[in-house]
């Protein structure tokens, strides 16, 4: 039976051989590094270390699509510990960075859903509504990106009048 890090040791062993490859300056490479051990902290659950990683690896990444990732997985990290605002936050730095991170429209769309209905359990319709509307705008701009994901959200977005 594989262990529960196969995924994480094949991963490694991948960028491994891809790092000897292909020419990249030694920046990029010490980036990249920062990076898989972001990814590997992160995997066991140590996110202290992972965001410490993740930290080092954007100082040293210029490349705007992958300090997309970093950003986003910064942004998973903070949303798992609830801290949604921040996690806002690095999502949206990662959407400015690659408007077409799905996963980061996604997860934006999740909180902005989840805030509205916060704002409606504490009686706060206009508010509600408001994160309502935007977490559809980023959930539209998923769906536009993958039209046959989200069957669920595309249902909300109908059931609610949001999908036009």
């Amino acid at each position: 039976m594989p262990s529960d890090n196969f995924i994480d040791k094949a991963f490694s062993a991948m960028s491994d051989v891809v790092l000897k490859i292909i020419p990249t300056d030694q920046k990029s490479k010490d980036a990249f590094n920062y990076y898989r051990a972001g990814m590997s902290a992160q995997v066991d659950g140590n996110y202290a270390k992972a965001l410490g990683n993740y930290t080092e690896a954007l100082e040293l990444e210029e490349e705007p699509f992958d300090r997309s990732y970093i950003l986003y997985n910064m942004g998973l990290i903070f949303a798992n510990n609830g801290d949604h605002d921040k996690a806002l936050g690095y999502y949206h730095q990662a959407i400015e960075l690659n408007p077409l991170l799905i996963q980061a429209l996604n997860n934006t769309a999740v909180i902005l859903h989840f805030k509205g209905e916060q704002a409606e359990e504490a009686g706060e319709p206009d508010e509600a509504e408001r994160f309502f509307d935007l977490a559809a705008d980023f959930w539209k701009r998923a769906i536009k990106l993958a039209p046959n994901n989200y069957g669920e959200v595309q249902n909300w977005l109908k059931t609610t009048g949001r999908s036009g």
